[in-house]
């Protein structure tokens, strides 16, 4: 699949798509990416990408010009996400979503907002990570991207891995435990030492099912 990335720090993508998964199904020729600087399609000597909002009010909008043209040179296929505070919370089934098509663009607010221009007539949707603020889309876009991409044939060496994650068409997943079996007094449980494959598969799927009670009663609240 290709990912587009359009942003004003594309720099900030350079070294985390260089590393692990994200890189790993890259070399695996599953993926390649391609970000672009919205400021390559500005057209004024200062490479503005904002201006002042309308109606006046504190912080800046980023125009639609530029994000328009970047994803016109692109040639850009669905799915274009906006990534906003205003949009749906990305979910693992999004990730699923994204990783069984083609082609994926994200593009990056910045400042105060984006023109709403973008979200209704370019964007085909607006995803969130949740309901906080950062202060760009970057963070979000490789949260996406990294959760998409290790979905892909020979991105993890252990594919089956991704399957007993967390939300795979499930709730949340049980906990797990390594070596050493009694760490600072604090003891595996009993159940995963005991090599009794049934019993150890109902407590995964008891424990899992508890934690994703005790979290759903949590957002609730």
């Amino acid at each position: 699949m290709r990912i587009n990335v359009v942003t004003i720090f594309p720099e900030f993508f350079a070294a985390p798509l260089a590393l692990s998964i994200p890189a790993r199904a890259a070399a695996a020729g599953q993926v390649t990416y391609r970000v672009v600087d919205l400021r390559d399609y500005t057209h004024d000597r200062h490479r503005s990408v904002d201006d002042y909002p309308y109606g006046g009010g504190a912080g800046m909008v980023m125009k639609p010009e530029p994000f328009f043209e970047a994803v016109e040179a692109l040639g850009a296929s669905t799915p274009i996400v906006l990534t906003s505070a205003r949009g749906r919370r990305f979910a693992q089934a999004d990730a699923v979503r994204f990783a069984a098509g083609g082609e994926l663009t994200i593009l990056c607010g910045h400042y105060k907002d984006v023109d709403q221009r973008v979200a209704e007539h370019l964007a085909t949707e607006e995803l969130s990570l949740g309901d906080f603020v950062l202060s760009g889309g970057e963070p979000a876009a490789l949260a996406m991207i990294d959760a998409t991409v290790r979905l892909l044939p020979g991105a993890m060496s252990d594919h089956e891995s991704a399957f007993s994650d967390s939300f795979w068409e499930r709730g949340i997943s049980a906990p797990s435990y390594t070596r050493p079996p009694v760490f600072r007094g604090h003891a595996v449980p009993d159940v995963l030492l005991s090599g009794d494959h049934a019993r150890i598969a109902e407590w995964r799927r008891t424990e899992g099912e508890r934690l994703t009670r005790e979290r759903r009663q949590r957002d609730a609240e």
